[in-house]
């Protein structure tokens, strides 16, 4: 079992996921409308989202007969926290 950190950085080694969260930060999507740009099969947009779940940065909820995915953030923020240390490094 991965650490949260190791988690968060392994889900944004993709840059298919990558996309996908900069598409959820203007705000929830379904798994259609997150696939819509590339040219990848739904199950494949599927097995991404399932890799961005399991990390804590994408949660599914139930609106009636559709599941939109919504970003989580707190994820992001811990490894921006982490990268903190090193950011006297980056000047």
């Amino acid at each position: 079992m991965q650490d949260a950190l190791s988690a968060t950085f392994a889900a944004l080694a993709d840059p298919t996921r990558r996309a996908m969260l900069a598409r959820l930060s203007q705000g929830p999507a379904t798994v259609n409308e997150l696939a819509e740009p590339f040219p990848i099969s739904l199950p494949t947009v599927s097995r991404h989202l399932k890799v961005l779940e399991e990390a804590g940065l994408v949660v599914k909820e139930r609106a009636a007969q559709y599941r939109p995915c919504r970003l989580q953030a707190a994820p992001l923020e811990a490894a921006d926290e982490w990268l903190g240390q090193y950011r006297t490094f980056f000047s």
